[in-house]
């Protein structure tokens, strides 16, 4: 609870599993960056209870295993890259001759080899996205956190930046991504949490949160037999026909596929949309919204009544 009695978080809970990327997402102001402060323990909650690690939230040793990239960062403009990579790993504990080995590799596997023994305030805001990655690589976590990792950083970076996540999966490590980038997260993550107004409102693969809105879209040559109206409405074309139905069962697909070709119709296409992560988003965007409205009407109206 921040002062003003104002409530970052409410009742947030979240397993992340050994191995996976985690994305948290949320709109400015949901409280994401205030959750990952209280698992770095740079913000001390008025009531939490957790493990990071299998240990304790808090625990000194276990912190030492986890790799963090705080939103908007900031490196003494003085030093160079390498100086910083190296600053982060003293403060891990690390001895200089492994340090010094594990910040070069670092800045090599961010792209910031050439530029490692060049001041910070010599570089672009991408560059140092790309640095701190590599300070929060250099004592090789177990567990990465990364609050807004790619913001300011190219295409190219991006890039690059998925694939090295990827890469810290295949080795055993977790990777906890913070982001409003949805279409960076969906493209990495295994699950993710959806946190708006404080509250984790879903959380699950991207195939469990868009499950409610699969359906099949079959369309054919020229006109529907009469029966499809079995499966579902169709939608008329240019010299086309599509009919959408929702099912989980693909026996009932392929049935429909069957008798249109028995009925001697030309299939053109068989798709499968769903919603998109952002889709979903926006969706419980709305939702919530809605009922912060009605909510707040109702208070409003109790006031009054109350006054009369």
């Amino acid at each position: 609870m921040y002062s003003g009695r104002v409530h970052a978080l409410q009742g947030v809970s979240m397993q992340v599993g050994r191995g996976e990327i985690f994305g948290l997402l949320g709109p400015n102001g949901a409280g994401k960056s205030t959750l990952v402060k209280i698992m770095t323990t740079i913000v001390r909650p008025t009531t939490a209870k957790g493990t990071l690690l299998g240990a304790p939230i808090g625990h000194r040793p276990t912190l030492a295993r986890v790799g963090y990239l705080p939103e908007h960062h900031r490196f003494p403009q003085y030093l160079t890259g390498r100086q910083c990579v190296e600053f982060f790993g003293a403060m891990c504990l690390m001895r200089r001759p492994e340090r010094k080995r594990r910040a070069a590799e670092m800045l090599e596997v961010v792209g910031m080899k050439a530029w490692g023994d060049r001041r910070v305030g010599t570089y672009s805001k991408g560059m140092q996205q790309r640095t701190g990655l590599a300070a929060a690589l250099v004592n090789d976590p177990r567990l990465l956190i990364l609050d807004e990792p790619t913001d300011g950083v190219d295409p190219v970076g991006r890039r690059e930046s998925r694939d090295l996540l990827i890469r810290m999966r295949d080795e055993g490590r977790t990777v906890f991504l913070n982001s409003h980038l949805l279409g960076e997260v969906e493209q990495v993550c295994d699950r993710v949490a959806i946190m708006l107004k404080g509250k984790v409102e879903r959380q699950g693969s991207l195939e469990e949160l868009t499950k409610e809105s699969r359906r099949w879209r079959i369309t054919v040559e020229g006109a529907m037999p009469a029966w499809i109206a079995e499966f579902g409405p169709t939608t008329p074309g240019e010299g086309r026909t599509s009919v959408e139905f929702k099912t989980d069962d693909l026996a009932r697909v392929q049935e429909c596929i069957d008798r249109l070709r028995a009925a001697g119709a030309r299939i053109v296409s068989i798709a499968e949309p769903r919603e998109s992560l952002e889709d979903v988003f926006m969706r419980l965007v709305r939702d919530v919204d809605g009922r912060v409205a009605a909510v707040g009407a109702g208070n409003v109206n109790t006031t009054m009544r109350g006054g009369r």
